[in-house]
């Protein structure tokens, strides 16, 4: 039953419930990316005083046209195609959203599951590699990945041709695993696996991001690449090219503090050079099971934070100015002169606020109004950029 529906039927709607349809207004609204929809629940906890706010703050950003907001009915009719396919949202700060993907500095504000949502915070292993692996990586990624499995640990794969397909099959045969997919939950990729994808669903969790009816494009996969990345507490390369998804995924996995594994191969095959180069550059040189167990830690880095601190946390950045309050005219000049100091690598939030002399409070302010106003993006790393696409 839809919103509107409820509400003629003279049934009480539950605040939960109003607050995750905001929320996903927020999130599929034009130029509210993953940090920008931090920032707007840490200036408004209501989600729905967050909408209200849109439109003041895009036009103080300068933006001469109204962002483009789903309408209500867009939004119930994607809670209720991903109702019939047996799934659910999770919502960034939500008790079942993942504490591990919650601690990325970009998390996804919201996921859709279909399967065993209990699986995403569980103790899991990312596998990646190659989409044309070889006879031997496919053997070898099913028996690794069976016996990961076996040892209670949740095998994490994007759902790809090759190594990540191997890695599903073999970890179905002992345990279980997460796929991680870059469209829509209702659009399988690539179509040959659209079986091992109900599969999965039945008996372990497949993850999107993506709005229902999308079809998987390019800029897709980093986005997926992430998530892969930000559920596990480790991620093993198997069979990668020096210049690839795997390796980006590594690196986001690194970033995050996860222990990054690699499976050494011959050094003519092409596939093995970004495993190899991994290995050089320091990670755990992966030929068992075993050599992942007696690595593999109990919990993340315990410089990363709690699930309850993530929205708090950035709330805290946002308003630790304690000095005098900024002038409205210092506020109104860093809107127009805060684009011009960004360089192609963008600029620290420190250092922008330094530049337009204002709080650190003011600034993020002025950033988030620009933001909408689309004259610039905040980066995952807290670098203020020009726009783009971040993936």
């Amino acid at each position: 039953m839809t919103m509107k529906e409820l509400g003629r039927s003279g049934v009480r709607l539950d605040k939960t419930m109003k607050d995750d349809f905001c929320r996903l207004r927020l999130v599929r609204t034009e130029s509210v990316g993953p940090v920008t929809y931090r920032r707007l629940l840490a200036r408004f906890p209501d989600p729905a005083e967050a909408l209200a706010a849109l439109p003041a703050l895009a036009k103080a950003g300068g933006r001469s046209v109204p962002l483009l907001v789903p309408p209500e009915g867009d939004v119930e009719r994607e809670f209720e195609r991903l109702a019939r396919l047996g799934g659910q949202f999770l919502f960034l700060g939500s008790a079942e959203y993942p504490e591990y993907l919650a601690e990325l500095p970009d998390p996804p504000p919201a996921i859709a599951v279909l399967g065993d949502v209990s699986l995403l915070s569980s103790r899991c292993i990312g596998i990646v590699g190659a989409r044309n692996a070889s006879g031997g990586g496919l053997r070898f990624t099913e028996q690794f990945s069976s016996e990961l499995a076996s040892e209670k640990l949740t095998i994490v794969s994007g759902l790809a041709r090759g190594i990540d397909a191997a890695a599903h099959e073999g970890a179905m045969r002992t345990g279980r695993t997460v796929a991680v997919i870059a469209g829509g939950l209702d659009m399988p990729y690539p179509p040959e696996n659209a079986a091992l994808q109900q599969r999965i669903a039945k008996n372990g969790a497949v993850v999107a991001e993506a709005p229902m009816g999308t079809a998987p494009i390019a800029r897709h996969f980093p986005k997926r690449n992430r998530i892969i990345a930000g559920l596990s507490l480790g991620l093993v390369v198997i069979e990668a090219a020096a210049r690839s998804g795997s390796l980006l995924t590594a690196r986001m996995a690194n970033e995050a503090g996860r222990e990054i594994f690699a499976v050494p191969g011959a050094p003519l095959d092409p596939r093995s050079k970004g495993g190899n180069e991994l290995i050089r550059q320091g990670a755990h040189l992966t030929e068992t099971a075993a050599d992942v167990l007696a690595a593999l830690p109990a919990a993340i880095g315990p410089r990363f934070g709690t699930r309850a601190k993530t929205l708090a946390g950035f709330r805290e950045g946002a308003t630790g100015w304690a000095g005098p309050p900024d002038s409205e005219a210092a506020i109104a000049a860093a809107r127009s002169n805060a684009p011009g100091f960004l360089g192609p690598e963008g600029v620290d939030v420190d250092e922008l606020a330094r530049r337009c002399q204002l709080s650190m409070a003011a600034m993020q302010a002025v950033i988030l109004e620009l933001e909408l106003g689309g004259l610039v993006t905040s980066h995952h790393s807290g670098r203020v950029m020009p726009p783009q696409d971040l993936y």
